[in-house]
Parts: structure tokens; sequence; C-alpha cells
């Protein structure tokens, strides 16, 4: 009976998809994206290219509704994260790419007693604190009401650069809920660090190749001349944040960013045998941990730096999905274990 638990394998539906991080984390566990939904053109795009068995809804979460998605085990939302930032306008709520938090809500209660086992969600590791707290409240309230175990154990910061090999400094907030229709409590084995894992920038990052022209900051470029007066001998990278050189921790690669491809915010820098250049989104995708991404060629150079920022690094949703996979199997097999008792009693 062990044998086949393992081997059954789990559905997820995808809201606020992007281009895939949390699917393709998910799919080595066992866990199949059976629908997905994303409203931006480019993104779906590029979803369609990776994920072409995969029905996608392309429209906005608003308009969705529960009656046209298959039931799932698992439904995962990388919701807008722009009002609960640390670095954004901090209106939570009162944005409305904020209360788009409750549309995820509204879905569940329409799906009632089909609605799914797991819910896991993700957004700026801000929105635990901010507002003094209130938000994650209010978080926490709605899920409850919907029907899922969910305290303050069951959301955790998670950064790539330390639960993943992964040089990448990304921490971010994850909170995964369980229905209380499935499971006796909302306990949630959160994956332990990998402090000692070797990373390499080098790995990632093609500091010695010759990429196209565009990439290249001219000498007398401001931006130049301000990460020049920084630079080091070693292989590193430089991030430009509201206009000034981010300080670098040696060996890492700063937390890449959805604005990363409109200018020289946000912009991450490494100097090469040819001058000083961005990062391509080819390396990009690779620190955020998609080793083999396509693009089409219809979606454009910036959009695809807004997409890489956008979305959730698959090594981290890998690792919550054998957390959530392992949980699942659990349930599972307590299920079969009170069938089996019900089974021998009634011939008893």
């Amino acid at each position: 009976m062990v044998g086949k638990q393992r081997s059954k394998r789990y559905t997820s539906g995808a809201l606020f998809a992007g281009i895939g991080g949390f699917c393709r984390g998910f799919e080595d566990h066992s866990i199949d994206t059976s629908w997905a939904c994303e409203w931006d053109d480019h993104a779906c795009s590029t979803y369609a290219a990776n994920f072409s068995s995969t029905k996608l809804h392309q429209q906005d979460v608003r308009d969705l509704r529960a009656s046209e998605l298959d039931p799932v085990d698992v439904l995962h939302a990388g919701f807008p994260c722009q009002s609960f930032s640390q670095a954004g306008n901090r209106l939570g709520f009162d944005d409305e790419r904020g209360q788009t938090f409750f549309e995820i809500i509204r879905l569940l209660k329409e799906w009632g007693k089909d609605r799914p086992s797991v819910l896991v969600l993700e957004n700026s590791p801000f929105l635990r604190d901010g507002n003094g707290g209130e938000w994650f409240l209010q978080v926490q309230s709605a899920i409850r009401r919907a029907g899922y175990w969910f305290a303050d154990g069951n959301a955790q910061v998670l950064s790539t650069h330390e639960y993943t090999r992964l040089p990448q400094q990304r921490p971010r907030l994850f909170m995964l809920a369980f229905s209380t229709d499935h499971f006796w409590d909302g306990a949630v084995r959160w994956p332990s660090k990998l402090s000692s894992v070797k990373k390499r920038l080098e790995d990632y990052v093609e500091f010695d190749a010759d990429v196209d022209a565009e990439y290249y900051l001219d000498r007398d470029n401001k931006y130049y001349r301000m990460i020049d007066g920084l630079r080091s001998e070693d292989h590193e990278i430089y991030q430009l944040r509201k206009y000034i050189v981010r300080p670098k921790v040696k060996g890492t690669c700063p937390t890449l960013t959805a604005n990363m491809g409109k200018g020289g915010h946000n912009v991450p820098f490494i100097f090469s045998p040819r001058g000083l250049r961005k990062l391509t989104e080819f390396e990009c995708a690779k620190l955020q941990g998609f080793d083999d991404l396509t693009f089409p060629s219809e979606v454009p150079r910036h959009a695809r730096y807004t997409q890489i920022g956008n979305s959730v690094a698959p090594p981290i949703a890998e690792r919550l999905g054998q957390a959530i996979a392992e949980k699942l199997q659990e349930r599972d097999r307590d299920s079969d274990g009170q069938a089996d008792d019900r089974a021998q009693v009634s011939r008893g």
C-alpha cells in the first residue's frame, strides 16, 4: 500500500500563473497542473510555450468562476504584491491589486465541498508585518472563514539563497493552508535550510561571454560611472536600485525584480571583457531557477525580464511541493487505514 501511495499523482490549479514557477516546481513531486489562469498577454504566450498541455484561461481572475474549473487537490496563487511590498505604495487592501486576494477566497467558497485540499499563496514578506500586522490578520481571517486551517505557523519567509542551490537572495512569504474537511490539523513541515551547499555565480552567469551590443552600457553613461566606482576584480553582480548602486553581498545575486527591464532602476549588471552589461534575460531565468525556459519570439525583451521578476522560483516551489505531497500522502494513508479498520469491524 505504501508503494501505491507513492505512485499517486495529485492535481493543482494556478491563479496568477505568470510563467509557471509554481507549476514547474510542483511537477517534480506528483502534483500536475490541470489548469492555469493569467491575464497578461505576454505572460500567457510564455506560459503556453512551456506548458502546452495545460488548459490556460487567459482572463482576469475577477471574471473567473469556479464552475468553469475542474476541482483540484492544490490551488496555488502568487497574487499581486505591489501594494504589500515595503518598496511599494503600501496601500494594502486599499489598492485594487491588493483586493485580488479576495477573488481567491471567492473561488474557494464557490467550490464549496469541492474546494482544494491545500491552498498555497506567495507574496511580499512585508505583507506579514505591514500596517501593524493588520494585513496578515485579514488574510488569516479570510482563509479560516473559507474552511482552512491557518495559524501563524502556516506562513514563513523562504529565501532562494538559503533554501535552494540558487545564489539569488530572494526572500518571499509563503502561506500554506489545509482544508478542515480533509485534514485533522494544519501543521506544516517547512523545508530546512541548505546552508552547506556551495553556490557559484559562474554556474548561472557567463561573465566572459560576448553578448549582443544592446546589453552593454556606453562608458559615458552615468550608470556606468556609478558602477565602475565600485568595481571588484572578482566576478560579481551589481544592481542599481532607486538610482544608487545597491551594496552587494559577495558571490550572490540581488533580488531580481519585475522592473529590471525598464531602464536603469533595479537592473543587474556585470563586467565582462567587452565592458559593463546587463544580465541577459536567459541568465536571469537561470538565476530564478528556470533551466530550460522558452520565450516565444513575439514576447519583447522587456516583458521577458518582467515575467522572470514576477515569477516564483521553481526550486522553492519544488521544495514546497515535496512538503505538500507528503502531507497529502499521509492524509491518504490515514484514510485508507480508517477504511480498513471499518471493514474489519464490519466483517467481525
